[in-house]
């Protein structure tokens, strides 16, 4: 969560707020139902609301892991400046030249945010082995060594290489003063088959008929009776 905050409740008794700066990891692996909306009173109020939720697939092998959920506060994230100052990263799972942040994943990732001083440079440095993805959430810069134009709700796929290069516009839109805000995020890659349908992700269609009859006979278990269920997964999921 960006702004505002999210109420999450789930069947195996993860849940609580998500507020400013705060992360959840669930992974659903086996099969869990979750319920994430609002709190009521920001509903009733109104006000600005602003969060990021990424689906992050598992390989094959650890598909029907047992579910598991992660509180991450905004003070437990990891707090890296780049030398010049210019750039804050905040490292929520992975590893970035040595520094761990609190995320606990099943396979080999990095996620941050980056906020961007204007005019400043951020030089990550990167596994060859992993894909890189940036995506603006705000703001705009240039990313690569080519400087390639990235604004607001763009993302950019690099290639292979052993750094990811960010710089921030020397001007930003005039609701961005603190600069160019990012997140910077990628993986070792699977190089597995998917299938899809609605929340269930799996590798074969036998698999995912398998979760849908699992989720119809009641097998994903169920959350309080004051809460309704909106979503179900089986993958892993960052939000």
């Amino acid at each position: 969560m960006i702004d505002g905050a999210m109420e999450h409740t789930d069947s195996i008794g993860g849940g609580g707020v998500i507020t400013d700066g705060g992360t959840q990891w669930m992974t659903a692996g086996a099969g869990i139902l979750h319920n994430e909306m609002p709190p009521q009173e920001l509903v009733v109020k109104g006000g600005l609301f602003h969060g990021v939720q990424l689906w992050v697939n598992l390989p094959k092998e650890m598909k029907m892991t047992p579910p598991r959920y992660q509180d991450i506060g905004p003070r437990d994230v990891k707090l890296l400046s780049s030398d010049d100052g210019g750039a804050l990263v905040r490292l929520i799972a992975g590893d970035l030249a040595g520094h761990q942040g609190p995320g606990v994943t099943w396979t080999p990732i990095t996620y941050l945010h980056a906020t961007v001083s204007p005019g400043a440079r951020l030089a990550l440095p990167w596994p060859r082995d992993f894909n890189a993805l940036v995506y603006a959430l705000s703001g705009r810069g240039t990313v690569g060594v080519e400087g390639r134009p990235l604004d607001a709700h763009e993302l950019a796929v690099f290639g292979g290489g052993e750094a990811v290069t960010l710089r921030a516009a020397d001007t930003q839109p005039q609701a961005n003063a603190r600069g160019w805000e990012v997140l910077v995020l990628g993986g070792l890659p699977i190089r597995e088959p998917i299938a899809r349908y609605g929340p269930f992700v799996m590798n074969t269609r036998a698999e995912i008929i398998q979760a849908v009859e699992d989720y119809q006979a009641g097998r994903l278990g169920t959350i309080p009776a004051e809460h309704v269920p909106h979503h179900t997964m089986a993958d892993e999921k960052l939000g």
